[in-house]
């Protein structure tokens, strides 16, 4: 698992929360799959551990992972990756509107009415 955190992308825990969501979603990280510990991935991202703790509680509030004392911090067996068409057109979406000079909230607000 790769992630990375920098200085320009927000809050390293929601730096951290939208990658590993991303991951989930796109099917790179998949059901049952485990995750690296609070620590490791502190450390790996040098990061406090609770940045990390942060992003993992809130995956886990939206049903994206389990943590179980002794197993670990695992992806939930609920979440589930949307079809690579539906990847594919979001990552289109998501280069056009940076190439056009949208933000993040504007390509959302085009998404939503479109939707």
């Amino acid at each position: 698992m790769i992630l990375s955190v920098t200085p320009e992308g927000g809050s390293p825990a929601r730096q951290i929360h939208d990658q590993i969501s991303g991951l989930i979603t796109t099917g790179r990280l998949g059901r049952g799959e485990r995750l690296p510990s609070v620590r490791q991935l502190a450390a790996d991202l040098a990061v406090a551990p609770g940045t990390v703790a942060k992003a993992y509680r809130s995956l886990e509030a939206d049903g994206l992972l389990v943590t179980r004392v002794g197993s670990g911090t695992r992806v939930s067996d609920e979440a589930a990756p949307v079809s690579s068409t539906v990847a594919q057109a979001a990552r289109h979406l998501a280069s056009t509107a940076r190439d056009e000079g949208l933000s993040l909230e504007d390509a959302l607000r085009v998404l939503r009415s479109s939707w």
